[in-house]
Order: structure tokens, then C-alpha cells, then sequence
């Protein structure tokens, strides 16, 4: 909450002295509809759920659903060491994973390590493992009061209608006041088109025939060390990549499993700690790249159909760096995400066809 407010503070301030005033944070949020959460287990386990969706039939390709922005108000302190992400129907029984597009949790009042802009908490796609680190050892600290901003995409690629479609978030976490877990750790990603994409946010490209290749770089803002990495691309990606440039190493890559048409039906999740060490660092003084590689079969430009992003967990030396409010792409990614969509709007529907 004090950090909510020192950012409010200092927007205000910024109007006060002839900059743009820009709406407050706080007041950003409060428009925003809440997402549902409820306690487990003594305070083991935190549910989000957004509201269900109706996914009309496919017709030879793919429909997508937007859902609108939601906050997601954290009712209870403790650190995250789990997380998976469903799709469940108006029964609670679980739909297909094809049926989730994206979902992204975002906390506004943190940073992202390569970037200046809202911190990822979380993010998965249909072809996301779901991914834990030991309870022991490592968790991402969460407050009662802390203020996160969710919105997801549901896809159908069947001719039948999917009623009642419900994201569900569930959060495994260890209760504060306890001596583990050791490390404090937090999620951080880079995608190729960071820091804000393209109009809207997009963060989608056109894929032409044959190979092509993305990339983007960028100095991590504090020294940490990275516990593991995982990825998420589109159909027809062949390889993902993060390279320290300035070492000239590459610190991971992988080729998504794909089925033989092309599809990605996962991309494998690499640990990197072990009993004899922590992982692999990554420092202020170094550039990092992240690079993915696509191969379109077809004769035709696929507009908008590629994507590529790495995320993964790190341990940093020392605290975790707040955000600056008044960087310009700190505002227009915050922009993006709460305006773009429409918050509170019915989600929009999309023919994709591959």
C-alpha cells in the first residue's frame, strides 16, 4: 500500500510542476472490475477466477476471446512456490488446454528486470508447463493489499460453442512468518518486441515464408541469479533463445515439441539450480538477447501469427526494484494493458486462421 501511494504522490506531483497529468494509479485500478479470489488451506493456496466466457463455434480456423482487464486484490501475505493455470466449464470440470490463448498476471507497482515496465507475475499459454520451485528454498513474496491486473484470452478451434469457459489461477503459496523460504525469488521475462510492442501492445508480428528470425536486448536493472527458464511462441517456431552477448554464451535454448503439422504443443521448462549451485548469473555490466527463429511453410505472409518470449525465475542480490512512474514506457505499457482491451467491456471476438 506505501508503495501504491508513493506513486500516486509522485504523479501528482508531476501534474503540480506543468508535466502531464496523468490519472493516478490508484484511480486506474479502482475503475477496473475486480477479479474473484478466495483463501485455501490456512492460507496455502489463493484462487483467481474471472468471470465465465461463451466461445462461439470455429469456422475452419480459430475464434478468440478477450477478456476484459481485472484487478486482482491479494487477500493474504505469503510467497509463491506454484502455479498453474486452467480452463474449467460451468461445471467446474476442466476444458481442453487448447481452449487457453494467453493469461497474464501483472503487478504494477514492481518492475521488470530487462525492462522499465510492469512486472509479469505470471503468464501461461496452452503450451506452458506449469512451474514450482522447492518451498524451501525459494518464493515470491505477496502482501495482504497488494493490487495485480489480470486479463487472459480464450480460443476455440472447434465447430462446437464452449459455454461458461472460466480462467482459473491457483497459487500455492508458504504462509508468512516462517524461517523458508530461503531465497526470496521473482519471475521476470524478456519478449522480443519489449519494451511495449506495437500499437496497442501488441506484441505479435507477421511471420513471412520460409525462416525468419525476432530478437531484442537489454541489461537486467539489478545482478541476480536465474533459477530456470521456459518460453512461449507460436505455430511454426523452431527455436528460442537467451544469449549473454556481451560473454558471447548462450545461457538456453530449445525447440518447442511440435506436432507434425507444426503446431507447438509445449515448450520444455530448463532448470538450472542443483545441489552444488544456484544457477546461472545474469549482470547489470552485461547485454542480453533474446532471439526466435520461425520456418512458415506456406507460400502466404501470416499476419499478426507470430509471437516469442522467455520467462523464468531469478534470486536477485538484493532487493527487487520498484517502478518508476513517470518513464514513458512504464506509462504507455500501464496504458496498454488497463485501456487497450477496454476495461470492463465485453471481450472481442477474432477469426484467426493459420
Amino acid at each position: 500500500m506505501r508503495a501504491l501511494l508513493r506513486i500516486l504522490a509522485t504523479l501528482l506531483l508531476a501534474g503540480q510542476n506543468g508535466g502531464p497529468a496523468h490519472p493516478s494509479l490508484s484511480d486506474r485500478l479502482d475503475a477496473l472490475p475486480p477479479a474473484a479470489t478466495r483463501v485455501e488451506r490456512h492460507g496455502r493456496t489463493l484462487i483467481i477466477e474471472l468471470p465465465p466466457q461463451d466461445l462461439p463455434p470455429a469456422d475452419g480456423g480459430e475464434i478468440m476471446v478477450r477478456t476484459p482487464v481485472y484487478r486482482v486484490d491479494i487477500p493474504v501475505s505469503g510467497s509463491i512456490h506454484r502455479y498453474r493455470v486452467e480452463v474449467v466449464d460451468g461445471n467446474g470440470d476442466s476444458l481442453p488446454r487448447s481452449v487457453l490463448h494467453h493469461v497474464n498476471l501483472n503487478d504494477p507497482s514492481r518492475r521488470e528486470l530487462f525492462a522499465p515496465i510492469m512486472l509479469h507475475v505470471l503468464a501461461a499459454s496452452k503450451e506452458t508447463p506449469s512451474p514450482s520451485v522447492p518451498w524451501l528454498l525459494f518464493g515470491m513474496p505477496i502482501s495482504a493489499g497488494d493490487r495485480y491486473v489480470l486479463s487472459g484470452m480464450l480460443a476455440n478451434d472447434g465447430p462446437t460453442p464452449v459455454t461458461g469457459a472460466t480462467i482459473r489461477i491457483v497459487l500455492d503459496l508458504t504462509p508468512p512468518g516462517r524461517p523458508w523460504p530461503l531465497w526470496d525469488a521473482y519471475p521476470w521475462g524478456m519478449d522480443v518486441k519489449f519494451p511495449v510492442g506495437a500499437e496497442g501492445g501488441s506484441k505479435a508480428f507477421d511471420l513471412p515464408p520460409g525462416r525468419s528470425s525476432h530478437w531484442w536486448e537489454s541489461s537486467p536493472a539489478i545482478p541476480g541469479t536465474i533459477l530456470g527458464l521456459g518460453g512461449h511462441v507460436h505455430d511454426y517456431a523452431v527455436r528460442i533463445e537467451f544469449k549473454d552477448m556481451t560473454a558471447n554464451a548462450v545461457l538456453w535454448e530449445t525447440v518447442p515439441e511440435r506436432s507434425a503439422s507444426g503446431a507447438v504443443m509445449r515448450v520444455p521448462l530448463t532448470r538450472f539450480y542443483s545441489w552444488h549451485r544456484l544457477g546461472k548469473r545474469v549482470e547489470p555490466t552485461h547485454r542480453y538477447r533474446v532471439t526466435v527463429e520461425y520456418d512458415n511453410p506456406t507460400a502466404d505472409t501470416l499476419r499478426g501469427a507470430g509471437m516469442g518470449s522467455v520467462g523464468g525465475v531469478v534470486v536477485p542480490d538484493g532487493a527487487w526494484p520498484r517502478v518508476d512512474p513517470t518513464n514513458p514506457d512504464y506509462l504507455a505499457d500501464l496504458t496498454n494493458t488497463l485501456e487497450h482491451f477496454g476495461a470492463g467491456r465485453l471481450g472481442a471476438v477474432h477469426q484467426h486462421h493459420h
